[in-house]
């Protein structure tokens, strides 16, 4: 289990001048991920070091923005004025977490403009909405040297994460509540902040240039 990716959805400036804004902040080229097809959205793609990344979404006006319950959570946080929407957990086998959270993982895709017809199966997207502390959990069926990373070879990493909410809600979610302490944490840094509300604050980045938190 690990970060594999976090979700940023784009403001009142529109999906592309969004992504272009993070880019230029985080010295990423953005790339054009493709459409959600099943969740009415479309997303811009900010590779990172370390088999990660940065993902800007926006809605499309289309009817499974509203009955998905992915396209629910960014048309949601759009309609706030855009920002920070998830951070989002992979894993090699989804069987364990649906045991846990007693619910089944859905069918996930999109085509590339490469052609490639991207697969995954996902958990929890509906707990975003309301609590976006709390992570959603990714299976990638599509093979490794096509995770959205690898569009570009960025020395941008991701260093940290700051949400609101009660740490051991978030390690409960997670699985993680007998496990010792740091066994998650560790791979990048976890701050919490002062005030209750279950949210993803910021994210902090480490940059050629330096440090940037977002």
């Amino acid at each position: 289990m690990r970060i594999d990716h976090v979700s940023y959805a784009a403001g009142p400036e529109g999906l592309q001048a969004t992504a272009q804004r993070l880019g230029e902040q985080l010295a990423v080229s953005p790339f054009d991920g493709g459409i959600h097809p099943r969740f009415g959205t479309r997303n811009i793609i900010l590779p990172l070091a370390e088999n990660r990344y940065v993902e800007v979404v926006g809605c499309l006006d289309h009817p499974s923005s509203d009955k998905a319950p992915f396209g629910q959570a960014v048309r949601s946080r759009s309609q706030t004025g855009g920002g920070w929407m998830a951070w989002v957990v992979t894993v090699d086998d989804l069987a364990p977490v649906e045991e846990r959270l007693g619910r089944a993982a859905v069918d996930g895709h999109r085509q590339t403009p490469e052609g490639i017809d991207l697969k995954w199966r996902q958990l929890g997207v509906k707990n975003v909405i309301d609590h976006g502390n709390l992570p959603f959990f990714i299976r990638w069926d599509s093979a490794p040297e096509h995770h959205p990373s690898r569009l570009d070879d960025s020395g941008t990493r991701l260093r940290g994460l700051t949400i609101g909410g009660e740490p051991p809600v978030v390690r409960a979610w997670l699985g993680l509540l007998d496990a010792p302490e740091g066994a998650f944490e560790s791979e990048v840094e976890f701050g919490f902040a002062e005030d209750d509300e279950p949210r993803l604050h910021e994210v902090t980045f480490q940059t050629p240039d330096g440090t940037v938190t977002i």
